[in-house]
């Protein structure tokens, strides 16, 4: 959630009224993330964000636009895409709720309530995990289809764009994990296991909660810009290495693990393959993070609010995977 592309109030408040959503009265860029330009902006009607795409086009979005609209149809608490008003001319390359600003393709959605909890207990994490499960059933009746973009395909190719800038140690490692995962994946194990529309991204960050912190509600998902079809497994180890584990070491905390996983599971429990790939997919999870960090680290673009995150966290947090597989 980075600011690349300056949006005027004029830009922003056409927007808003050609969505019916009334008058802009502020216009506030959003710090934090790396991947596209966002704002907060505030009508007479109501709070909203505003998303500006930096790297995904006009034909890519109507997945993930869609998909957000899908679930919070369904009852999944995410930031519901804003349709143009009854009358409103619809450019080549948009639809009803993918729009254009600057240039660039655009998005508003409703600002959820709550704020974000980044010191998780046991109980964070069972909402966060009754909510995954949720979301992954709600997405079965999801029709359009989009490959995971920062999937094994991805990695493949990113993967010898950044070994220049590792040392030995990191070097190895990152090689032997990206033989591994190939290898995964190419197993009947790998294809047995259930899959459909995921987050993918399901970070402390992208999660909303209101109440106390002990009795917290979550109040909703956000940042769906990841998403792709994938295996729910994958969706669900991305899930746990951070919501899951201690941040200094990369260690799991057993507490929030097995919170996180029985309420997954009550909602939709695991099959024998998921279980048996579970360690493989916390990993795989792993790499794909500690992956992107290195590129946006080391091969990063200008932004006028922009703070990288730092690539050695996914190293430890794969490290740990490694060492101490986890068993469902």
């Amino acid at each position: 959630m980075a600011v690349y592309t300056e949006v005027s109030e004029d830009e922003a408040g056409a927007l808003l009224q050609a969505l019916g959503l009334g008058e802009l009265t502020s216009l506030r860029g959003i710090e934090g993330g790396i991947e596209n330009t966002n704002y907060f902006a505030t009508s007479t009607q109501g709070e909203w964000v505003l998303t500006l795409f930096e790297r995904l086009t006009h034909a890519q979005l109507p997945f993930y636009l869609h998909l957000m609209k899908h679930l919070a149809q369904h009852g999944v608490p995410v930031p519901e895409p804003q349709a143009k008003a009854a009358g409103v001319r619809i450019k080549a390359g948009e639809d009803e709720i993918l729009h254009t600003v600057c240039g660039k393709p655009a998005a508003v959605v409703n600002r959820l309530r709550g704020k974000s909890e980044l010191a998780p207990g046991p109980t964070h994490c069972a909402a966060v995990g009754d909510m995954l499960a949720r979301a992954h059933l709600a997405a079965r009746g999801y029709e359009r289809r989009q490959p995971n973009l920062r999937g094994l395909a991805w990695w493949n190719e990113t993967v010898p764009v950044i070994l220049p800038h590792l040392d030995e140690s990191q070097a190895a490692l990152i090689r032997a994990e990206l033989a591994y995962q190939n290898h995964i994946a190419a197993s009947s194990a790998y294809a047995a296991l259930p899959r459909g529309a995921v987050h993918a991204d399901l970070f402390r960050d992208n999660v909303m909660f209101e109440g106390t912190a002990e009795q917290p509600v979550l109040s909703g998902f956000f940042d769906f810009y990841f998403a792709g079809v994938d295996t729910w497994l994958f969706d669900l180890a991305v899930t746990l290495n951070d919501w899951a584990i201690d941040l200094p070491t990369g260690t799991t905390d057993a507490a929030r693990t097995q919170a996180l996983l029985n309420a997954y599971q009550a909602v939709r429990p695991l099959t024998d393959a998921e279980r048996r790939l579970l360690p493989a997919m916390l990993r795989a999870g792993a790499l794909r993070f500690w992956v992107s960090r290195l590129w946006d680290f080391h091969l990063p673009r200008e932004a006028s609010m922009l703070k990288a995150h730092d690539p050695t966290h996914f190293e430890r947090v794969l490290r740990q995977r490694v060492a101490a597989p986890l068993l469902a």
